[in-house]
């Protein structure tokens, strides 16, 4: 590929429009965190989406002209329309990169996509609490430029079980203070398209201000961009590669008369 990668944003923009505490943390939502913070780490064209942009940030025009889309959802999934849903599916198998961000986990996209119900354990405090999130694929290009963890001082717990289909890769592990883990690092692909599903973000603290958490999210940017390399949609083949011996059976050979 040649040019800059082109990412589109797409945060369901709910929590920052009746939450003080998240207006206060992502001032400018958080679709314009994550815009200002992968822009530190790549030279990425952006474009970003709410539920209340046309056709709900989904449009064919859209996402035709999109490399990699980051999803990031969490009390409104009900309300994503399933046509817009098929229509990221389609481009996903068709090769654009697909990023599932925290609560995204339990978005349409990302249970049509994995085909499964993605259920988890999760606990969710006044004061949060510590998240240790282990690197377990060092050579990983998505952990480029992390050390063996990250710490994560006030988050939500996810925990395991996790209903997923068994991940391709998986690059990062979580721990929490009050001692489940869970895989928060995933990766998939799905026809021509590659997916990640990254756990770490929340809406009332700021761990999208973290450059170490955006810089993992922008490694998968560049990790999940189409390779244009693709697998052909293929059917009957009529002609042999080799000349084939054909011999009928002995019990078509008989006479029937």
């Amino acid at each position: 590929m040649s040019g800059k990668l082109r990412v589109h944003i797409w945060n369901e923009g709910e929590h920052e429009k009746k939450n003080k505490t998240v207006q206060e943390v992502y001032p400018d939502g958080i679709h314009g965190a994550l815009k200002a913070g992968i822009s530190k780490f790549g030279d990425f064209e952006i474009s970003t989406a709410t539920l209340d942009s046309e056709e709900q940030g989904c449009a064919e025009e859209i996402l035709d002209k999109t490399d990699v889309m980051l999803w990031w959802a969490h009390i409104a999934h009900g309300r994503v329309e399933d046509e817009y849903v098929k229509r990221v599916q389609r481009r996903v198998l068709d090769g654009m990169g697909l990023i599932i961000l925290h609560s995204g986990h339990y978005s349409k996209i990302f249970k049509a996509v994995l085909g499964t119900k993605c259920n988890l354990r999760w606990r969710e405090t006044v004061e949060g609490e510590r998240e240790r999130l282990w690197v377990v694929d060092p050579a990983h290009p998505i952990a480029e430029g992390v050390e063996d963890c990250i710490d994560i001082p006030h988050t939500e717990m996810y925990g395991e079980p996790f209903g997923i289909p068994t991940p391709d890769e998986l690059v990062f592990m979580s721990w929490f203070e009050g001692g489940e883990v869970f895989r928060s690092g995933c990766t998939w692909k799905r026809g021509n398209g590659k997916v990640f599903y990254f756990r770490p973000g929340h809406e009332t603290y700021p761990i999208y201000c973290q450059e170490i958490i955006l810089r993992v999210i922008a490694n998968a940017v560049k990790w999940a961009a189409p390779s244009g390399v693709t697998m052909q949609e293929v059917g009957g083949y009529e002609h042999p590669r080799e000349k084939l011996e054909l011999q009928l059976p002995e019990w078509a050979r008989k006479d029937d008369k």
